[in-house]
């Protein structure tokens, strides 16, 4: 399990890595331009855009060590992250020269594989030592975030920015009689860093969000499996669920 979590810390600080060198280089090459560009492109009160990106979708296990009648004990873990498709519009309100209010809905699309170790496994199992059972939990969300850009003084024709927020998030997944269940909806905080690039014909706007779920989105009540003791164990073997996400966006505003 330690190995586990040491491979979900390389993958967010991966992720993370490549998305800041690709704002940093493209700040330095827009660091030479003398030509101000869209020079009253942040005086508008209200303007739109939209974004393409990639999300890496995450959930945060509780493992209760229940065990089950037939002696075995599973855990539950995502060791290895996918990423998925999103695309958001954007309706930006300036409230100051430093602070706007920005409203992203948008679809997401990703899915997990959740993978399940028993750390008692048969005696005919392939592998001796653990014995693995996976979900493959795909996921189309529909997600509404807000959040507060807070913005740095232009430097030529980039801006940094670190944004805060909440994101409600839709599941329109179709349930299916599997090891775990989720619910339709969850509310996230968020946290990002970019940076608005100034093109002469518009922004370009690369962003980096780190979502957190607030919610226990575990469905327990699975009268679906009453009669399916093989399955109902991974149910029972976890008490807590929580999403988590990365999120790359570029912006054209």
């Amino acid at each position: 399990m330690r190995l586990l979590v040491k491979m979900n810390i390389l993958n967010y600080r991966n992720i993370a890595i490549v998305t800041l060198v690709i704002m940093s280089l493209t700040a330095v090459a827009q660091d030479n331009d003398k030509i101000l560009n869209r020079q009253y492109a942040d005086m508008k009160r209200i303007h739109y855009g939209f974004s393409v990106g990639c999300n890496f979708q995450d959930l945060l296990i509780t493992n209760n060590g229940y065990v089950g009648d037939n002696g075995q004990t599973w855990f539950a873990s995502i060791p290895n992250h996918s990423p998925g498709f999103c695309v958001n519009v954007l309706a930006d309100l300036r409230l100051s020269n430093h602070l706007n209010l920005r409203f992203t809905p948008g679809m997401y699309f990703g899915n997990k594989v959740v993978k399940y170790y028993n750390s008692t496994p048969p005696e005919d199992a392939l592998e001796p030592n653990i014995f693995k059972q996976s979900q493959n939990v795909k996921a189309t969300y529909i997600v509404a975030p807000i959040d507060l850009k807070f913005s740095s003084r232009r430097y030529h024709n980039v801006r940094p920015y670190l944004t805060g927020g909440a994101m409600a998030i839709f599941d329109l997944s179709k349930e299916r009689p599997e090891q775990l269940r989720f619910k339709d909806f969850d509310v996230m905080l968020t946290l990002g860093m970019g940076c608005d690039i100034y093109l002469p014909f518009f922004k370009l706007c690369p962003e980096v969000k780190f979502c957190f779920g607030l919610r226990n989105i575990l469905e327990k009540n699975r009268p679906d499996l009453q009669d399916n003791t093989e399955m109902e164990v991974f149910t029972k073997s976890v008490s807590k669920v929580k999403n988590n996400m990365v999120v790359v966006t570029f912006y054209f505003e």
